[in-house]
């Protein structure tokens, strides 16, 4: 039981659209590095559908239709599925039967205090609505994926820090209760701010489909454009080239920050060494919003061109995908199914795995007469 010698990751994403700018930076860049470093023994990707249903239950299309976009931005992206495995949460049916149990080692109160699960119910309008069983429980689903998968290492963001402790809690109690059968997980923080939290292009915290503020990975070259020259947020009290530009809240820097390099510079705006230097020239005026959109354009090109070549030639063999994500499935349900076998084990609710359990029962029965 447990998994004392392994390194292994689980991470994912819900299927409720394509993915953009900010899944890449935030965590899709990441997770190619992370598969090519050879420091993992297994890494996990969970498509989370039954979490996306949670607010999304009356329309289950939606989600299905998703997840063919989500699989093949993964692999375009650079993910590869000789090394990483991609499943899908709702054809694991062990994920379902752990969070059934964990959700008795958990009381309302504390799901209620989550911050993580504040601030989405706040968003989402629930406060008004109503709020989804499924929902206000989805950090004890967290807690049963990535237990399931006995992983070690879960790359999170800041915000998403209380759910990670959410299930480092339920770990911790139920290895007391029962005895040391689960992984105590830790996390895995960006590395830098640029990682962490990019914005849409309106300058709105979140991207987001409903608001029209995303990049997303599949856009075309003009599509990309226009969401920069038409709709990327500056300096509103930059209206003349000469005015001096502020940096702080300019996207479009934003944006520099999380994809440029010096090499940018020598190849699309040689005037400037690095970005610094453009910044330096902004702000004290002189630099318009024009050439910085135009520069900001060619850096993304230069990511998206072969993310879109490549997700080009997984369209053209849908068949392969599929393959791929039933395979990799096939092998998740493997694993899951040996963890709810171990936590039924370690709970004692194996009946049928063990007949020793007759003696204990004919030991009762014969105490009872006595």
């Amino acid at each position: 039981m447990g998994n004392d010698t392994k390194n292994i990751i689980l991470t994912g994403d819900r299927p409720t659209g394509r993915l953009h700018l900010g899944h890449y930076v935030g965590s899709l860049k990441r997770r190619v590095e992370l598969q090519n470093s050879g420091e993992y023994d297994d890494i996990y990707i969970l498509i989370a559908d039954d979490q996306a249903l949670t607010d999304n239950a009356d329309n289950p299309g939606k989600i299905r239709d998703n997840i063919v976009n989500v699989v093949l931005d993964y692999l375009s992206a650079g993910l590869d599925p000789n090394k990483i495995t991609i499943c899908v949460q709702s054809a694991l049916p062990a994920l379902h039967a752990l969070t059934f149990y964990y959700m008795n080692l958990v009381t309302t109160a504390r799901l209620s205090r989550n911050p993580t699960v504040k601030a989405e119910i706040q968003m989402r309008g629930f406060a008004d609505e109503g709020l989804p069983a499924g929902f206000f429980a989805y950090p004890v689903s967290q807690a049963a994926d990535i237990t399931a998968f006995k992983a070690n290492v879960v790359p999170v963001g800041e915000d998403q820090l209380p759910m990670l402790e959410q299930t480092r809690e339920i770990v911790e109690k139920f290895n007391r209760i029962y005895g040391k059968t689960l992984v105590l997980p830790k996390a895995m923080i960006p590395e830098n701010e640029t990682q962490r939290r990019l914005p849409g292009v309106d300058g709105k915290a979140k991207m987001s489909k409903s608001l029209g503020n995303c990049i997303y990975l599949s856009d075309s070259a003009k599509t990309v454009k226009k969401q920069v020259n038409g709709k990327m947020f500056t300096d509103p009290t930059h209206l003349r080239i000469e005015d001096p530009g502020h940096i702080e809240g300019n996207v479009v820097f934003t944006y520099l920050d999380a994809f440029c390099n010096d090499r940018h510079f020598a190849d699309y705006l040689p005037a400037y060494a690095n970005l610094q230097e453009m910044k330096d020239h902004y702000c004290r005026g002189g630099l318009g919003d024009g050439v910085c959109k135009k520069f900001l354009i060619q850096v993304l090109e230069e990511t998206l061109e072969p993310i879109r070549a490549e997700r080009a030639k997984w369209e053209n063999h849908i068949d392969d995908v599929y393959d791929i994500l039933r395979d990799g499935t096939l092998r998740a349900r493997e694993v899951t199914n040996e963890t709810l076998s171990e936590v039924q084990q370690a709970m004692r609710i194996d009946y049928f795995n063990n007949r020793n359990i007759i003696k204990e029962w004919e030991k009762i029965i014969k105490e009872q007469h006595i």
